[in-house]
């Protein structure tokens, strides 16, 4: 049979179950762009610029259960989207990247000519270039398995514009299920690693029973595995601390759970909770630098790491028992012995709940009886919105000093339902992203919350949700400056440089973007300006809020690193920046 690219790649997306392709059509990807336009099941979305496509797939795959996928020209639409690809490939997100070509046929320095595989290979997993039509189909399934297998990531496909073009006889097309039929994929059933794992599962809980107070620190990794971490921690009394990506895995109203890393930079409830911890059991996390404060992190010698990523154990802290495995597995395992070994009762019990719940208490009072000087405190800000959100609503947070804000103030009842740039850490993540969250969770209530300058990098991308009647609500917390880095500039330089922003009106924004705008100035006006923000939404249409923020007091993790860096300084060095700063404020 004779079959087109173009036709072959809409067939192999519609069985991997594919419902969202983003990106820009261009000379080189028409032709798949108008196959999709045939298809009942995948609908293509046109955005502003492919960084922020980039972002839409991200989001699609972190809250959904499809891979989300990207369809760009060659060179310039893989270059715009590198940024969100890189997100994608360090914080462990599958995507499927899939670009035009230049013609295999013809002459040398085509339009888009370039080697995008070479532009790639840091920030993906693996990348592919179609040679025929007859490859497209069993090369896409690949992909797909790829992205998803082990710690997940992007994978790209390079499809020649002449090869997507033309028609050439292939086979008959096969099913995905197919595919994996003749591929002989079965459930690994090897006796001898099983083995193996069960013995490190009783080495761990050996471990756990031994100790005086055992703590629990869960990343992205653990999303499926909620109801195991759960019942692990209740079984051992034990504090749960999560990443920042993983803020979710782990339900911010369940007594137990304390916020964001231990330890000095962490909210008092973890600091306090974690002092008496000699165990760490951590989940589905590598102890990258923003959940640990720049590597602050204290972890006692009896540490339990388990994650599906070999290559994280020991990288940063010393693994005292490893366990290479999917979470929710390896944590069921951990429970179901737990149980048999306690006679299913729970192996400790202390104070812990009352002491995180005073501590809770205590820091949102520090954060309410704060002097924000007529404008928004952020806390009460996160407290009326937490109120105003259903636990399976989503939120959408950018890169910056909000961030923190958000992890530290604003509880999250269910895994999968917030969702920030991390380890990439690139600014410009939420408006696409809450695109993108929107377009596969269309029943629920998506929020973003950005600052002023990482909402300058996508804001235009509010067109793609006018266009398709989202109707999200973006709060921009607007102070004029870079806040994050703005306020770690305070400290040893006492002078801001390059993190003030030039005056913009937001609501000039809305007015370009097609959006409601409401502006938020004080505490009093919270309540009423959701409540209409709210109202809009349900109605289809994307609300802006622009938000009159105080970001006069820090956030415990921004004090924390800033004071973790600068111990880290020779003492030379330390009485320099020192001494300057102190010199700058004397003088002005």
């Amino acid at each position: 049979m004779k079959k087109s690219g173009a036709w072959l790649v809409r067939y192999a997306l519609e069985q991997l179950g594919i419902r969202h392709t983003f990106g820009i059509p261009g000379v080189h990807n028409t032709e798949i762009y108008d196959e999709l336009n045939n298809s009942e099941t995948i609908t293509p979305v046109l955005v502003t610029h492919e960084g922020g496509g980039a972002f839409m797939a991200d989001a699609v795959s972190r809250t959904s259960d499809s891979v989300g996928t990207l369809l760009v020209v060659p060179a310039a639409g893989i270059t715009h989207a590198a940024s969100g690809i890189g997100e994608a490939h360090l914080d462990g997100v599958p995507m499927l990247v899939i670009s035009g070509g230049v013609r295999t046929d013809g002459m040398n320095y085509q339009l888009h000519d370039m080697d995008q595989h070479g532009v790639l290979k840091p920030i993906t997993k693996a990348t592919f270039k179609v040679e025929a039509q007859a490859d497209i189909i069993t090369t896409l399934y690949q992909a797909y398995d790829i992205a998803l297998e082990g710690e997940p990531g992007p994978v790209f496909v390079e499809i020649p514009v002449n090869i997507a073009l033309f028609k050439a006889e292939c086979p008959t097309p096969i099913t995905y299920v197919e595919y994996r039929q003749q591929l002989g994929v079965e459930i690994n059933t090897n006796d001898q690693k099983n083995l193996a794992i069960k013995t490190l599962v009783s080495q761990a809980v050996d471990t756990l029973l031994s100790s005086k107070q055992v703590g629990l620190f869960l990343g992205w990794g653990c999303k499926e595995a909620t109801e195991q971490a759960i019942e692990l921690a209740e079984l051992l009394d034990a504090p749960v601390a999560t990443t920042l990506q993983g803020l979710s895995v782990f339900p911010a109203n369940h007594p137990l759970h304390v916020g964001m890393g231990f330890g000095g930079y962490s909210v008092p409830a973890a600091e306090v909770a974690f002092k008496s911890v000699d165990c760490v059991l951590a989940c589905g996390t590598r102890f990258s630098e923003i959940p640990t404060g720049s590597f602050a992190m204290q972890v006692p010698d009896k540490l339990i790491h388990v994650d599906i990523n070999p290559r994280v154990f020991s990288a940063n802290y010393p693994a005292q028992t490893a366990i290479e495995g999917d979470a929710q597995v390896i944590l069921t395992m951990i429970v179901d012995e737990l149980r048999q070994r306690t006679n299913n009762t729970a192996v400790k019990t202390s104070d812990m709940v009352e002491t995180i719940a005073q501590q809770k208490e205590k820091y949102l009072k520090e954060w309410f009886a704060h002097d924000n000087k007529g404008k928004v405190n952020p806390a009460r800000f996160f407290q009326i919105l937490r109120n105003k959100m259903h636990d399976d609503d989503y939120l959408v947070v950018d890169d910056g000093n909000h961030t923190f804000l958000a992890a530290e103030l604003m509880p999250i009842h269910k895994s999968k339902h917030f969702i920030s740039p991390t380890d990439f850490n690139c600014m410009g993540y939420c408006v696409p992203a809450a695109i993108g969250t929107k377009i596969v969770n269309p029943d629920k209530q998506v929020v973003g919350i950005v600052g002023d300058g990482a909402f300058l990098m996508t804001c235009m991308e509010l067109v793609t949700a006018t266009h398709n009647q989202l109707g999200l609500i973006i709060s921009v917390f607007n102070d004029g400056e870079l806040a994050q880095i703005a306020q770690a500039q305070s400290v040893p330089y006492n002078r801001k440089t390059c993190t003030t922003l030039g005056s913009y009106k937001v609501e000039g924004v809305a007015m370009a973007t097609g959006c409601e705008y409401i502006r938020i100035n004080n505490n009093e006006e919270i309540v009423d300006s959701l409540m209409s923000a709210f109202k809009f939404s349900e109605k289809g249409i994307s609300v802006i809020l622009d938000i009159n923020i105080d970001y006069s007091k820090m956030t415990r993790f921004t004090k924390g690193i800033v004071k973790t860096n600068l111990q880290r300084f020779e003492l030379q060095e330390k009485v320099r920046f020192i001494g300057r700063a102190i010199k700058r404020r004397i003088t002005g």
